[in-house]
């Protein structure tokens, strides 16, 4: 019997619903990952779920009722104090007033576990941390259900490996809301997805969720196009007179009014957003070289010794964990901060852009669309003059939102904002730090494909593994006490190397420095190692597209081929043949390349994987 049931439940704030009739049942042991774009009401299914809205209609039922919910909230909430202990426990803290004997066996298990400082102040916590404790505390309780919203934001690398790790062991019932893709598809058993009101329940792992909802989308838009071709003929009908048999005409006017009604209530799926960055003018070949460069805060090693060559086009990732120091290094990179010891050397000509991780580029007090172009009413993209209110379309914001201040804007927008106002930069450089929070898959495939195709350097700090594997050309690594390695590849070509390095019969004598025993991206780049490179999105649908591509151009081919081998042709066409022998010439040189790119795509495809 499923531990938690929708049936019929309905939610609306005023204008289209948020939960359309929608039926949802969770087992026990299922893993269960919602998806959908920001703002399709993820979160407010998971506040019915857990008992915190009610719902307009229809029914949330548990089973047993009284089946115990926890929640791990997406920001840790105002007000917590105390120690680490008391937190876990919760208020009243006395297991008499929760009527619960074991919870004190329970929180020293878990605090043990989860390798938690019990007489430690909550205050003064890290942010990974501070999760750690928050998930204690849903974890006391012994639900039966756990909701996870975005459980990843605000964690390094080893806190999300940990948490993926331990949820795994748990075997509890999961409903987790996450923009992680390899969170989702290390922990997801099946994937519901909230589009437009409706949940659409997938059976399957994430990257055929993918393909499948791609072919279902593909088969909406041409049934939609079907309809409202017929829609179109009836009321071209209609408009001549009506002149079949009144009983029969009647009937035609009953379907074309079930037609107009049934139109009028579609709801269109949310676009897509168009990114496109401003590319300056080239920079320098070298972009920025450091030799010896140090910087500390009090006895403190944040950055030591560090060597490294940035050139032009240059994709590098920036990784450590929390505290360790990543937006210290940027600024230094960039410098906003003067090395203690050796040297940072910029090249020429660089147009350097910034994102900033706390957001503090954005006025609260400022409308959105005064944000992005200063109070004017347009904006030039690559020497084209646009209206903001059109600019910002394409990073979906619709004519009403972008006249809203921003404080009024969720996590997801700002991100979005922000990236619409970096982009009117000219940049040869751009600079991100945790672009990726809050961000929907679609938009975060979208920026993966802008950035690679990027022809300019770009400096990441990131701790979304898949974002890191699709961009990167190399990490700099933080191994603490200010060392910081260098390593060609993205996160799954470092996590071999580590594996590599630790397997028996490794050579670790201490005397090689980290930064050669892992990997040396100068070296390597000096010895013409290169790093297999992945498709981005463009470049797969781009190869899926291909052998159609060819298919066409070569039947062309063909058909001039036999047309230009007729005597009649030549008789009669006139300066018909002149036109068709430069076509058959231009077919020849576009066949050659459509089948020279379609080598380059599927041999990156094979080695990239």
């Amino acid at each position: 019997m499923a531990l938690v049931s929708l049936l019929d439940v309905s939610l609306s704030f005023g204008g289209a619903p948020l939960l359309d009739r929608v039926n949802l049942q969770i087992e026990r042991g299922e893993r269960v990952c919602l998806v959908g774009r920001n703002g399709a009401g993820k979160s407010t299914l998971m506040k019915v779920i857990a008992g915190e809205m009610t719902p307009d209609a229809g029914q949330a039922m548990r089973t047993p009722a009284d089946a115990v919910i926890a929640t791990l909230p997406q920001e840790v909430p105002a007000g917590l104090a105390g120690t680490v202990r008391a937190v876990i426990e919760g208020e009243g803290g006395a297991y008499e007033v929760h009527n619960d004997w074991e919870r004190h066996d329970r929180v020293e298990k878990l605090m043990e576990r989860m390798g938690l400082p019990a007489e430690m102040e909550f205050a003064a916590l890290s942010a990974g941390q501070k999760r750690r404790v928050l998930l204690a505390r849903g974890l006391v309780t012994a639900p039966d259900l756990l909701l996870l919203d975005e459980p990843t934001n605000h964690l390094d690398l080893a806190s999300i490996r940990w948490l993926e790790d331990f949820l795994l062991e748990w075997g509890g019932a999961l409903l987790f809301v996450t923009h992680d893709r390899a969170f989702l598809r290390r922990l997801a058993t099946r994937i519901v997805e909230v589009d437009r009101g409706r949940l659409i329940g997938w059976s399957c792992d994430y990257d055929t969720f993918l393909v499948r909802k791609q072919a279902v989308l593909e088969a909406e838009e041409v049934e939609r196009a079907q309809f409202d071709k017929k829609l179109a003929q009836e009321e071209e009908w209609i408009r001549r007179g009506v002149k079949a048999q009144r009983s029969r005409a009647q009937n035609r006017i009953h379907a074309l009014q079930a037609m107009r009604a049934e139109r009028a209530a579609r709801r269109e799926r949310t676009g897509t957003a168009r990114l496109t960055a401003q590319e300056a003018d080239r920079s320098g070949f070298k972009v920025i070289s450091c030799a010896g460069a140090s910087f500390r805060y009090g006895d403190r090693w944040i950055v030591r010794d560090l060597d490294v060559r940035i050139e032009r086009g240059d994709k590098i990732g920036i990784v450590g964990p929390n505290g360790a120091g990543k937006t210290t290094l940027l600024r230094l990179l960039l410098g906003q901060l003067s090395p203690q010891a050796g040297t940072v050397e910029h090249g020429t000509r660089l147009e350097i852009v910034y994102f900033d991780q706390l957001r503090a580029q954005l006025d609260e007090a400022m409308r959105v669309q005064d944000a992005v172009a200063d109070g004017n009413a347009t904006v030039t993209i690559n020497g084209r003059t646009r209206h903001v209110i059109s600019y910002l379309e394409d990073f979906l914001f619709e004519p009403a939102r972008a006249r809203t201040p921003i404080r009024a804007l969720s996590g997801g927008e700002r991100n979005r904002l922000l990236l619409a106002r970096l982009f009117t930069k000219p940049a040869n450089v751009l600079v991100l730090d945790e672009p990726t929070n809050d961000l929907d898959a679609e938009t975060l495939e979208l920026l993966e494909d802008l950035l690679v195709e990027f022809g300019g350097t770009v400096l990441l700090v990131s701790h979304d593994r898949a974002f890191l594997n699709e961009v990167t050309t190399s990490l700099l690594v933080f191994e603490g006490e200010g060392r910081i390695t260098e390593f060609v590849g993205g996160y799954d070509d470092w996590q071999a190397a580590v594996v590599r390095q630790a397997a028996p019969g490794a050579r670790d004598d201490g005397a090689t420095p980290a930064r050669a025993r892992v990997g040396n991206a100068e070296l390597e780049k000096k010895a013409g190692a290169t790093k297999p490179r992945r498709l981005t999105n463009k470049e797969r649908a781009e190869l899926e597209a291909l052998p159609k591509q060819i298919e066409v151009l070569e039947a062309e081919q063909a058909e001039l081929t036999a047309r230009l081998g007729d005597p009649q042709f030549f008789k009669t066409a006139g300066a018909e043949v002149a036109r068709a022998t430069l076509r058959l010439q231009e077919l020849e040189a576009e066949v050659a390349a459509a089948y020279e790119r379609w080598t380059t795509l599927e041999g990156q495809a094979a080695t990239g994987k």
